[in-house]
């Protein structure tokens, strides 16, 4: 029998500064909105965009770190699953919302750090630069847009 897959992947921008909160039991969680785009053509050739909001939710040190590393508007790349819950509001009316519990998320900075990429993950204990967790110790730099030398390759 195959085993049951539930992993959802989002990159987008922060709608609103993560909130922080602990409860009873001094379990950290932080919740935030984050907002993907998306563009096509229609039929007739007219570019249409739509915006989706996802609820993010963020459990212990990883709900700290985002809340200290991110802010409205900044990028974000969230890894996690889906996870639907149901209450009875005060109203007595039935309430549903399905949200991302985040298990690994990098935060994607624009602006005077473009380029700056850290990366947190629930068994993080701080947020370090992205791809800095492999074993070995090779760097890669980004080339840029210009053209590759094949010759320059050492491979």
């Amino acid at each position: 029998m195959a085993k049951d897959f539930n992993q959802a992947i989002i990159m987008g921008n922060l709608t609103r500064d993560p909130e922080l909160r602990t409860t009873p039991s001094g379990q950290s969680v932080a919740s935030f909105s984050v907002a993907t785009n998306r563009s096509w053509n229609d039929p007739s050739g007219e570019r249409k965009d739509a915006v989706e909001y996802h609820d993010v939710v963020a459990w212990g040190k990883l709900g700290e770190l985002v809340s200290s590393y991110t802010t409205k508007g900044k990028k974000v790349l969230v890894v996690g699953r889906l996870q639907t819950r149901n209450w009875e509001g005060n109203d007595g009316a039935k309430r549903q919302r399905t949200e991302i519990v985040a298990t690994d998320i990098n935060f994607l900075n624009g602006g005077a750090d473009a380029g700056d990429t850290s990366h947190a993950s629930e068994d993080s204990s701080a947020a370090k630069p992205a791809g800095k967790d492999k074993k070995d110790d090779s760097v890669i730099e980004d080339m840029g847009e210009g053209e590759i030398n094949l010759d320059d390759i050492p491979f």
